[in-house]
């Protein structure tokens, strides 16, 4: 079985979302014999954000970096999310990565009702961190956007 960990902060250790994403990882690992983790820090190691490259392919280097991160997102059963709210919303380095992930025609596509999942089957875990009460704020964009 394998694991997608991605961490989002900014703070290295001092991150909460960090030290919740750990823990959540330690606890599947001691529950799951042989359980493969792939790490990502999008702080240290960042997915560039979309440009007009990045949709028409026209860099080559770019289009293969962007195929490895969709098969280890495609290839593991469970996906790690460490995301704190930044400004109302997830870093954008999340969302770097998410543009890169969800892909018509490979991750969802576009049906009558709505877009609709493509690769399901996955556990997907966001722990998440804010500093402060958001509970059905109408200042939240991190939760409904995540979910």
């Amino acid at each position: 079985m394998k694991l997608l960990h991605l961490d989002a902060s900014v703070l290295g250790d001092n991150s909460v979302s960090r030290q919740l994403s750990a823990a959540v990882v330690a606890r599947l690992a001691s529950q799951i014999d042989g359980l493969q983790v792939d790490y990502r820090d999008l702080d240290a190691n960042p997915v560039p954000h979309l440009r007009s490259s990045s949709l028409a392919r026209t860099d080559a280097a770019e289009a293969t970096d962007a195929e490895q991160l969709m098969q280890q997102f495609l290839d593991a059963d469970i996906v790690v999310i460490g995301a704190p709210m930044y400004n109302f919303s997830i870093p954008s380095t999340l969302k770097a990565w998410i543009d890169r992930v969800a892909v018509a025609g490979r991750t969802f596509k576009y049906t009558e009702n709505g877009p609709v999942g493509l690769a399901g089957g996955k556990r997907v875990i966001i722990a998440s961190s804010r500093g402060g009460i958001y509970t059905d704020s109408p200042a939240d964009f991190q939760e409904p956007f995540l979910r």
